[in-house]
């Protein structure tokens, strides 16, 4: 849960600054839910498509490759485009695995434009753990929806992102809107 507090509601604090408390991203910050290995049995990754799409935040579910909600968002709608099959590189997918990940990108991109009307988007994939891979084991692309000032103070000051929605929120409005949007080409 996240709420804000005034400044007053903090005796002996001398500044004027609201606080915006969200206790749920220490989770993330402290890697509790980082795998203990790099094997499928500790991946979230290959974990998910077992669970029911809302509590494994499950928007759509292809032959080969699966869309899900980040769990730690940059941004509201931040999706992940997942292999089922545990591979680490980008050079390990089989051809088909490669082109179902480029199709599922391309529609989640029209999804959430549809859904949320984004600015922009940032588009990629961090390969390895030196590249910023918070779970290098098991390729992911993110699908991340910008708007125009969405960087604003609070994640280079207080390492938090203020989300408008909750997850359970954005996936079920991205899944309904997945159908409109699944076998329209590129």
């Amino acid at each position: 849960m996240c709420r804000s507090e005034a400044a007053g509601d903090f005796p002996g604090v001398p500044d004027a600054l609201q606080r915006l408390w969200t206790p749920h991203r220490m989770v993330y910050v402290g890697g509790q839910d980082k795998p203990a290995d790099d094997g499928e049995d500790a991946c979230p990754f290959c974990a998910t498509p077992a669970r029911e799409d809302a509590e494994g935040l499950v928007v759509h579910r292809g032959r080969s490759a699966y869309v899900v909600l980040n769990l730690y968002p940059y941004n509201p709608g931040h999706l992940l485009v997942c292999p089922y099959r545990h591979v680490a590189d980008l050079t390990d997918l089989e051809d088909a695995e490669r082109h179902e990940i480029t199709e599922l990108t391309t529609t989640a991109v029209r999804v959430v434009r549809t859904v949320s009307a984004p600015h922009g988007f940032n588009l990629g994939m961090n390969l390895g753990p030196v590249a910023g891979a918070g779970i290098a084991a098991h390729l992911h692309q993110h699908v991340v929806p910008r708007w125009s000032g969405d960087a604003n103070f609070l994640p280079v000051v207080a390492r938090t992102k203020a989300l408008p929605q909750v997850l359970g929120e954005t996936r079920d409005l991205l899944a309904r809107a997945w159908g409109q949007h699944e076998g329209t080409t590129p």
